[in-house]
């Protein structure tokens, strides 16, 4: 078990309106960053893997990579926001809304003493430091200190006739 900072996407689904307060110094207090993290968390459980990648090949600035494990990395300073990618998907699971167009770094506020600012300003407790154990039911851990707590949609063998 390691302690991670998680996102909570069901509970962050249900709240409407960002009240999370970023203390990275360059976001100036905006939420840039918790709307990064939640970006990469939704790339990461929303997208259906598809064998076809006809959001890769649609971006005419190859701001769209595979990343191992078939999830998608969207490169900022590449995309111009054209939403190609978003017509192309056929599960319709890139939406605009969620793309940020600025670069919103997070650090998960590394060297910080106690909770980071965005955790004590989320008044749906979505964005919370937890333990996290190996394997837990729903909690996906996406790198070093990130972890996304949801429901994810998962390819299911088909079914063979008889």
């Amino acid at each position: 078990m390691s302690k991670m900072f998680v996102i909570d996407l069901d509970l962050c689904r249900d709240c409407g309106a960002c009240t999370a307060q970023c203390g990275y110094h360059y976001h100036g207090g905006s939420n840039g960053g918790v709307a990064r993290l939640r970006e990469v968390a939704g790339f990461e459980l929303a997208c259906r893997r598809c064998e076809a990648h006809s959001c890769v090949e649609a971006c005419p600035n190859e701001a769209l990579e595979l990343q191992a494990g078939g999830a998608l990395k969207r490169y900022n300073m590449r995309c111009t926001g054209c939403f190609s990618c978003g017509h192309a998907c056929p599960f319709g699971n890139i939406v605009a809304a969620a793309l940020q167009f600025r670069d919103a770094v997070c650090d998960l506020c590394a060297g910080a003493d106690g909770a980071p600012e965005c955790v004590l300003t989320c008044e749906k407790k979505a964005l919370r430091m937890e333990e996290v154990a190996e394997g837990q039911e729903d909690i996906f851990v996406l790198d070093d200190g990130l972890a996304v707590k949801s429901r994810v949609w998962r390819k299911k063998e088909p079914v063979k006739a008889k």
